[in-house]
Order: C-alpha cells, then structure tokens, then sequence
C-alpha cells in the first residue's frame, strides 16, 4: 500500500459562545481548522485535523500547518501509510520540529490502518478501558466571576461535571473568579484554574495561598517548568501541567521532580497519535493521571481524542475534551459519540469512526 495523494482543506470554525478568552487578554471568536485527507492506491482514504488555538498560545498557527505540509507532504507520496513508526520516522527526517504539521497527517494514517484492518482506532491504540464514556470538561472563557459562574450553571445543566476556568489575569480578580465559581459547584463537581502560563511565579504563590482553603486544581500557573515547580513546592492543592509537556522527555523531568498530578496530553503538540500514545503508555506505568485532548479541533480532531483517552485506564482518565460541541460548524459526522451525565462514547464504525463534512471544507491544494 502507498500514499498515492495528499488533499488539504481548510474550514472556519465559529465558537457557539461567542469569544474563548484566556490568559494576557488573548481570545479568538472563530477557529482556523485544516483537514487531511491522505489517499492510498488501494482507494482507501484516511482524514485528519488541526487546529491551532490562534497563532499566539503555542508554537503553531494554522497558515503553518497548511505551510508545512506543503513542504513536507511531497515527501510522503509513496510512503506505506500503515507503517507507523517508518512514516513518522520519514517525516521527523524530512521537516525538523513542527509536530503540529505532522499531527493531521500522522492521525489520517492511523484511520486507514483501520479501515484497512477492520478495526477502530481504539482497538488498534489496545481497547476500550472506559466502557461507561469518558469524563468531558467544559472550558470556561474568561470573564468576570460572575459571568464565568453563569457558563458554568449553563454547563452543569448540560451534565458537566468538570470545568476549567481561564485564569490568568489580575491575581485580585483570578482568586474571585475561583471563589465564586467554586460556590456554584456541587462537592462531586471538579474545579481546575487554568492560567495558560499567565501568572508569575510571585503572582501564582499569591493566589495559592489566596485559595488554598478552596477545592480546586492549579493548571501551569507559569510560562516555564522552573517557576511552576517553584510554586508546586509551596503548595498543598492539585497540580496539573500542560504547555511544559510536549514529548516523553519533559514527562521523565517532571515525574523525577514530583511537579504534577496531571497531564495534559495534547495529540498536535506531540505530533500525532503514534507519539501521543507513547506518552499515554508512560503515563499510564507511572500512574500518572491524564487529560487527553488537542490544543483545539472540529469533529475529526474530536474523534481521534476520543479513541485515545478511551485507550487510557479508568483510575488515571481525568479528563477529556468534546472540542467539537465548542464550534457551530462541523467538520465531520461521528456515530455513537453520544455525550450523557457529562460523559462521552467512543465514535462507532472503522478507524476513527467520523466522515468528514464536505459541505463546510474548502480545498486548498493538492499534493500527488
């Protein structure tokens, strides 16, 4: 089997809510998402997706994506795309760094080794070790405490259970917005302030020790792993790590160090599904909880979240994302990922279980 074609495809995603606001006054009001279509000579098709949170949270912005493949796809033609570890290889060789890039094109590859095999990506990625759906969080933009506490009433009616409040800003208002959203939280409902590297250090000690009466989880209160190990050292409340954990090596450090409770594993930071579930792998022998997600995504992107954080056992499954219910365009059709008292199914049917929307994606170019 070969990569006989590379069609690329891009599609403007609209937030239901309005602007996703976060730290240092960063918002986006519509998501730029690229769709991977990989195509072998047997006819099967495989599909991917990226979508970048704007071009200011991490290393990445979706014209790059689109870039990126154009430098690197020419290269593929030809590839056996069910050899994962031989693909990735070629494209690690070919375009250094970039894992974003690779990401759309890595998960269309796991979807035709799917269909190719009969079997679901989770069956591949080694079963499903959460048959009761995965726990979803609902993210909750920045706003005053207030109106963060009115999204999260929203939500809770919707069977959410699990919010993420973006956090940094001012240290006065960020410790308000936890008091007053915590208030509106039953004790079985979980509370993570999220400050997206918005805090520094002496900010982030502050406000631990303004909250540490408060049931709540400290997501990467700072920009780099000194500064949060800093202030996970001087404080008793849960800590998760997130824009510090991009590959197997960063994981060692902060599993030598004690620095997180939690993981945030996103698929286009590491570069795809073959490098995300290496980490999950090594999470799961550390005992190290996780949350499987991306940094944003559409219905395609969705699914492959979905088939990975089912791969992860129950005990260390902490959290997951339904990106696709954020947006008011679809990208894709799943079947069976149906979401229930805050819980969601893995998708039905071969490989990722998701045909792509056609309707919504506009083609971009074309590489064969």
């Amino acid at each position: 089997m070969k990569i006989t074609k590379i069609e690329v495809y891009q599609a403007d995603l609209p937030l239901v809510d309005g602007d996703y606001c976060w730290a240092d006054g960063k918002s986006v009001s519509a998501y730029d998402s690229t769709v991977i279509a990989v195509t072998t000579d047997t006819g099967v098709v495989g599909y991917g997706e990226v979508v970048p949170l704007g071009p200011n949270y991490l290393a990445s912005y979706a014209a790059g994506v689109r870039a990126g493949l154009r430098e690197l796809g020419p290269k593929l033609i030809g590839l056996n795309p069910v050899m994962l570890k031989l693909l990735n290889s070629e494209m690690d060789y070919h375009l250094k760094g970039h894992p974003y890039v690779k990401s759309g094109v890595d998960m269309a590859c796991w979807d035709i080794l799917g269909k190719v095999t009969g079997l679901s990506v989770n069956t591949l990625l080694g079963g499903n070790m959460n048959t009761s759906g995965v726990i979803m969080y609902r993210a909750i933009s920045q706003g005053t405490p207030a109106s963060m506490a009115d999204l999260i009433l929203k939500y809770k009616k919707e069977g959410y259970t699990r919010f993420q409040l973006k956090l940094g800003g001012d240290p006065v208002e960020d410790i308000e917005r936890i008091r007053e959203t915590r208030k509106v939280l039953d004790a079985k409902d979980v509370l993570i302030g999220d400050a997206n590297t918005g805090w520094t250090a002496h900010q982030a000690l502050r406000i631990v020790s303004a909250v540490k009466d408060i049931d709540v989880y400290i997501e990467q209160p700072c920009k780099t792993y000194q500064e949060c190990l800093t202030v996970r050292r001087k404080t008793n409340l849960p800590f998760v790590l997130d824009e510090v954990v991009d590959d197997i090596h960063s994981l060692l450090t902060q599993n030598k160090d004690c620095c997180a409770d939690v993981v945030n594993i996103k698929i286009s930071k590491f570069g795809g599904l073959t490098k995300a579930r290496q980490a999950v792998e090594l999470c799961s022998e550390l005992g190290l909880a996780m949350t499987i997600e991306d940094t944003w995504g559409g219905d395609i992107n969705t699914a492959a979240i979905l088939h990975l954080a089912h791969s992860v056992p129950s005990k260390l499954q902490f959290t997951c994302t339904d990106f696709n219910s954020y947006n008011s365009v679809s990208t894709g059709r799943m079947e069976g990922a149906v979401m229930k008292d805050g819980r969601m199914m893995l998708p039905q049917g071969l490989g990722l279980g998701v045909e792509p929307n056609m309707e919504v994606l506009n083609h971009v170019f074309t590489i064969q």
